[in-house]
């Protein structure tokens, strides 16, 4: 009985990827006599666009993943690397996809003189600066929070270099980086609109995907094609919510850290693992990448053996690559102080310029922003708290709700937002609380996410100890939760803000039906200064104001915050 219902699941999974594929096909040929990159609002062209948006969003996680594995590592493995790195990341993370837009358009755009593969390297770039920073935090807070003991058995058993990464850095890792990862592509779906229509001023490159069609939809009033489009997204976002991450997430628990020798030893479970575990076809595939990835690590490994020199020649060697190694930091220093004195130079000569009246209103549009962000910020710790502990402890509840919250969390609320202000604008007669809730919701979920985690990091052996001592209620919330989620409360909450922080360039500009609604703020500034005017000296002046409110309050508050929770609140035997 189960074989022949793992063959009707690859039937019907093979049936729907084919069917996907004409109609994205033929959405394709409907594009190409409209007029190539022209942005179709055809309900014919939307498996194309989803296609399209969908490579764009995957080739922006790859690049995310690849910079978190790298930067991440380096900074949560040396000190003094991680002195400069993480600030660099504050500042990263604190700078609007919108504050992306110039370099985005300078570089990929001019380097290929407007083509269509220039335009397309542009948008990856601009996900990318919407995936990264929350992966990197992640897996940074993952390896700073590794149990002493772990430590130091790898360096009494002199496990060094890549075999240290493979088997103690990484296994770490894997718990934060999965669920980071979902919120990544979140944050990546919440600002597609933007990454798909790129303009300063009155130049604007549009790319057909479901990001483009969703904003001109919505500006045209086309509500209903708008929520077609949405369908076709949440779709989407379904099918990799239940073929990717839920058996992604459920294998993840394997690398929690235990006490004890057991081990929760968990397999993915649900239609997800039942397609690539056990039906047929799909089956094969994931075997043949797996054996493909050990053939390939295996030759890798033997051409290395085979071209090790001897002891003599190696230290040789290693003295040569310090030598490179010292010669390419100074490159790059050296580039990227020419890259500072030429912006510094560009800025200068920007500023001395006759400034804008805009500019003086930057310090009120921030406090105003800032009480938005801080309002936000309270009512989503007030539901994101008990529903994390609630959700952590009952595990029916997480494998259903959580399936739910992270559909609704890649849903971009960007292509509701004109409903909903249009609505609220009604009741209300302004667009305060509206500002409020829109930019809420790109805050909640960042701090939903990071708190089940640290809900679900506990270890199985800590919590049967609580049971035996008698903790329930209050006291096992206080003693053993709590502690356990702090970390994660306080990473969540600096990628929270910073999330908060992006979608004020969503939250108080709005467009509708041909009606344009603003909320005073920092983002509304931006917005009416990179969309309007494209006066460089407004844009530049938000950003920089942006960035140092928002690199002081990581480096002062959410830092320190972060230090102490990482030596009081560690898990230790």
């Amino acid at each position: 009985m189960n074989r022949v219902t793992n063959l009707a699941l690859t039937m019907i999974m093979a049936a729907l990827l084919i069917s996907f594929a004409y109609f994205a096909y033929q959405g394709h040929r409907v594009l190409t006599l409209a007029g190539g990159t022209e942005v179709v609002t055809s309900i014919s062209v939307l498996p194309y666009y989803a296609f399209r948006s969908f490579l764009r969003m995957l080739g922006a996680y790859l690049l995310s993943l690849i910079f978190t594995l790298t930067y991440g590592y380096k900074a949560g493995t040396d000190t003094r690397a991680e002195r400069w790195l993480i600030p660099i990341l504050d500042i990263l993370q604190s700078v609007p996809i919108l504050g992306f837009f110039p370099a985005a358009v300078y570089f990929f755009v001019s380097l290929f003189q407007g083509r269509l593969l220039g335009v397309e390297l542009a948008s990856i770039f601009l996900i990318f600066t919407s995936q990264a920073w929350n992966m990197t935090f992640g897996f940074y807070e993952s390896l700073t929070t590794i149990p002493r003991d772990l430590l130091e058995a790898t360096v009494a058993y002199r496990v060094t270099g890549w075999r240290r990464f493979r088997t103690l850095y990484l296994p770490a890792g894997i718990p934060k980086l999965v669920y980071n990862s979902i919120m990544s592509w979140a944050g990546g779906w919440y600002f597609l609109i933007a990454a798909e229509i790129i303009a300063i001023g009155p130049v604007e490159y549009s790319l057909p995907g479901l990001g483009s069609y969703l904003i001109r939809t919505t500006e045209r009033g086309e509500l209903g094609l708008t929520m077609v489009g949405l369908l076709t997204l949440v779709a989407l976002i379904t099918m990799m919510n239940i073929f990717i991450w839920r058996p992604l997430s459920t294998w993840a628990e394997n690398f929690k850290y235990e006490f004890g020798s057991g081990g929760s030893n968990r397999l993915p479970s649900g239609l997800g693992y039942r397609l690539w575990w056990q039906a047929p076809g799909f089956r094969e595939i994931r075997i043949g990448v797996i054996k493909g990835g050990a053939f390939l690590g295996r030759a890798v490994g033997n051409l290395g053996a085979r071209l090790a020199p001897g002891p003599e020649k190696w230290q040789r060697w290693c003295r040569y690559l310090a030598l490179v190694e010292r010669l390419v930091a100074w490159g790059l220093a050296l580039l990227l102080a020419y890259a500072l004195v030429r912006g510094l130079l560009a800025l200068g000569t920007l500023f001395l310029e006759p400034w804008q009246p805009q500019v003086f209103s930057i310090p009120a549009a921030l406090l105003f922003s800032f009480f938005r962000l801080m309002a936000a910020y309270l009512l989503s710790l007030a539901w994101t708290l008990p529903v994390a502990i609630w959700i952590g402890h009952n595990e029916r509840v997480y494998e259903f709700l959580t399936p739910v919250f992270e559909i609704l969390a890649s849903v971009p609320a960007t292509a509701l937002f004109p409903i909903i202000v249009f609505v609220l604008i009604g009741l209300t007669g302004g667009m305060n609380l509206a500002a409020i809730l829109l930019v809420l919701t790109g805050m909640q979920w960042y701090l939903l996410f990071n708190l089940i985690a640290g809900v679900k990091s506990i270890p199985g052996d800590l919590k049967e100890a609580a049971a035996a001592f008698g903790l329930r209620g209050w006291g096992y919330l206080r003693r053993v939760v709590l502690p356990a989620m702090v970390p994660s409360l306080i990473t969540g909450s600096i990628t929270a803000w910073g999330g908060g922080w992006n979608a004020l360039i969503v939250a108080e500009y709005v467009v509708y039906a041909g009606h344009t609604y603003t909320a005073f703020g920092i983002g509304s500034l931006l917005d009416m200064a990179t969309y309007g005017s494209g006066s460089f000296q407004v844009i530049w002046s938000s950003l920089i104001a942006m960035m140092v409110t928002i690199v002081l309050m990581n480096r002062f508050f959410w830092r320190r915050l972060y230090e102490m929770a990482a030596r009081r609140f560690k898990i230790e035997p």
